[in-house]
């Protein structure tokens, strides 16, 4: 085995008992290690290896000026230890693939297992290709209809809770204050802080400021917002306008009006003035739109 290979499984903590004693008949095995105690607080993405490399190249009249014998061999170390440690830093990255969904759009993904997901307005949706059959994991910000093939465990990991899965059926919405999980098909089980709960087809796991609201069995096919329409049952309406928000493209004006009130309904994607009068009619409110923006009043 060559010293640069030695030096690479030292620095991965991967050398053999056998490895460890030619290691330690380097030449320069006493400045390695000394080297090593000095950059115990070192952090990689501080460091820039093309500037590390040219220092030990280029040494500054600062360096020249003041020799030393153990010096020059500990920045030959050093920039072994820099490039070796960022090629090992850039072999780790995983070959992550991210999707993301904006204002007023919607997208579809099929994941390596043939599993479909259908992203939400203002969403996305992360997970690594290369260890996809050890490990089906992705990670979700926003909201997400997944249609899981069957195979090992498929979770989805969200700032608010975990879903774990066989494979079934189910959406996801983790949004500021509020994290829902419904279950269309199969089962699911979610885990929310100290909280474990399995799913039926039909039912709902809905954390709202914090707290678990309890919801009645809704037996549907999916979601709506897959059919360009967002559903609501008995949540405030400031929910309701965030979601308005992120399906038309407009800030809505409510500082006129409770946003605390409840609302049960829905409103379409395809029709602002159709979607307003679905929202306002039912709570006696009244709207104005100008320009980009919206103002709700009262009647």
């Amino acid at each position: 085995m060559t010293r640069e290979e030695l030096i690479q499984k030292w620095l991965n903590h991967s050398l053999t008992p056998q490895e460890l004693e030619a290691f330690k008949q380097l030449d320069d095995y006493a400045e390695l290690t000394k080297m090593n105690t000095a950059l115990q607080y070192f952090k990689a993405p501080d460091v820039d290896v093309d500037a590390a490399y040219t220092i030990v190249q280029k040494p500054t009249q600062e360096n020249i000026s003041k020799p030393a014998s153990w010096f020059k061999p500990l920045l030959r170390i050093a920039a072994i230890l820099v490039i070796g440690f960022g090629a090992y830093l850039y072999s780790t990255i995983p070959n992550a693939t991210l999707v993301e969904t904006h204002v007023a759009d919607k997208t579809s993904v099929e994941l390596p297992d043939t599993s479909a997901v259908t992203l939400n307005a203002v969403s996305s949706l992360s997970f690594d290709e290369d260890s996809w059959k050890e490990n089906r994991e992705v990670s979700l910000k926003g909201e997400a209809y997944f249609k899981v093939a069957k195979g090992e465990t498929f979770s989805v990991i969200t700032d608010d809770g975990i879903v774990t899965v066989l494979g079934t059926q189910f959406n996801v919405k983790q949004r500021k204050n509020l994290f829902e999980v419904f279950c269309y098909e199969g089962s699911v089980k979610v885990n929310y802080n100290a909280t474990e709960v399995v799913l039926k087809p039909g039912q709902r796991f809905l954390i709202l400021d914090g707290k678990q609201i309890r919801n009645e069995k809704e037996m549907l096919k999916e979601p709506s917002w897959i059919r360009n329409e967002s559903s609501f049952k008995s949540l405030p309406l400031r929910e309701v306008i965030q979601e308005f928000e992120r399906q038309y493209n407009v800030t809505i004006d409510a500082n006129a009006i409770d946003t605390s009130e409840v609302y049960t309904g829905s409103f379409t994607h395809t029709n602002i003035d159709m979607a307003l009068q679905s929202i306002t009619l039912p709570l006696q409110l009244k709207y104005q739109k100008k320009q980009n923006s919206i103002i709700l009043k009262r009647d």
